[in-house]
């Protein structure tokens, strides 16, 4: 049991396998040992269908009010809120390393958090500051700048709340008056994440109206009411504001994947450049239907509760960081994303930067 013959008898009662996508028979054992192409590290690399390089990468950050101040996100280790000066300092070295692009997002001060949140177009406002502070001093990486409302609201909500249903087209107005603010500040792409419908028209619309051609828009069109934002809303201080309430409302439902479809198709419609799927590995699927049904850049966010926990599981010794990390990236781009959105884009580029030196090895 268990020899060849055997094991030949089990392939002759197997189905017919398909053939390839190029109509190539498939073959079969012993005459085909698929192991060949995966003895060597030098055959793996050869043969490999995707692969992980620095222009993949998209570095989050937040940023913070105040002089030389850096505070760790407690459930995000190695993730820091940085002032603009430090701030500055840190995407420098992210240019360097080679990542394309950055996405900040403020840490509003509960002072200027409130229900109609007219903080969020003030052009004088942190984020505008901060993205003015870093394309004088760093203008060759490109700056993403978030539109939604959940930073500057009292109660947490993307959107403005009428009783208690946030108000999908009242927000819109704002929102625009948002994308517009940023784009003056310097950002190269506004991301709306707020999940309101025609949003993407509005927000289009305003900055042609003002000047913006230019300024690409890249939707969050496909984001869940995931219960993996925790940490997130830890790091700019929404947590708190938003309590026990939700996001349901107008986040997607986990369960819907088709759905997805109709958002992106919707989204590109109402003029998005690029499109986004959030949360990242427990949506692949969606990432992969996506890719699949069209042609337009596609990104996706390993967000906050994917990355605290592989550190919190990495601090136990229960896996290996470094080589979970980057199996989590590539399995994105297998799923077909253009780019990513991770906290950990500086030790990924630095991995990668000591791989092409050849002074460490990635997944062999």
């Amino acid at each position: 049991p268990g020899g060849t013959g055997h094991r030949n008898e089990i392939f002759a009662e197997m189905p017919a396998m398909k053939t390839s996508k190029y109509h190539h028979p498939q073959g079969s054992f012993p005459e085909v040992r698929l192991r060949r192409n995966r003895q060597h590290p030098w055959t793996r690399a050869l043969v490999a269908e995707n692969h992980l390089t620095v222009h993949d990468l998209v570095w989050p950050t937040f940023v913070q009010e105040g002089e030389q101040q850096r505070s760790e996100v407690d459930s995000m280790p190695g993730v820091f809120r940085y002032s603009i000066d430090l701030l500055i300092e840190q995407v420098r070295e992210a240019q360097q390393l080679g990542i394309p692009a950055v996405a900040l997002f403020p840490v509003v001060p509960p002072e200027k958090k409130s229900e109609s949140a007219e903080e969020a177009y003030h052009t004088d406002n942190l984020i505008c500051r901060a993205i003015r502070a870093v394309k004088q001093q760093v203008p060759n990486i490109g700056i993403i700048a978030d539109v939604a409302l959940d930073p500057y609201t009292s109660h947490g909500q993307d959107g403005l709340v009428k009783g208690d249903v946030v108000d999908n087209d009242a927000t819109l107005d704002v929102l625009a008056k948002q994308a517009v603010a940023l784009a003056q500040a310097g950002a190269d792409i506004v991301a709306p994440s707020d999940m309101m419908d025609g949003r993407i028209g509005i927000i289009r619309k305003a900055l042609d109206a003002t000047g913006f051609h230019e300024v690409s828009i890249l939707a969050y069109a496909a984001k869940y009411a995931s219960s993996f934002y925790g940490p997130f809303r830890d790091a700019v201080g929404s947590a708190s504001a938003l309590g026990k309430s939700n996001k349901r409302g107008y986040q997607m439902d986990p369960a819907n994947g088709d759905e997805a479809l109709r958002e992106v198709a919707l989204d590109i419609a109402e003029g998005a450049d690029m499109v986004m799927v959030k949360p990242g590995l427990p949506y692949l699927d969606v990432v992969r239907r996506v890719h699949e049904s069209f042609s337009i850049p596609l990104f996706a966010y390993q967000v906050s509760g994917e990355y605290a926990m592989m550190k919190a599981a990495a601090e136990k010794g229960w896996i290996k960081e470094e080589a979970v990390l980057m199996e989590t990236l590539i399995a994105f781009k297998r799923a077909g994303a253009n780019g990513i959105f991770t906290y950990a884009a500086l030790d990924v580029a630095r991995i990668l930067q000591q791989h092409s030196l050849g002074k460490c090895r990635i997944w062999q």
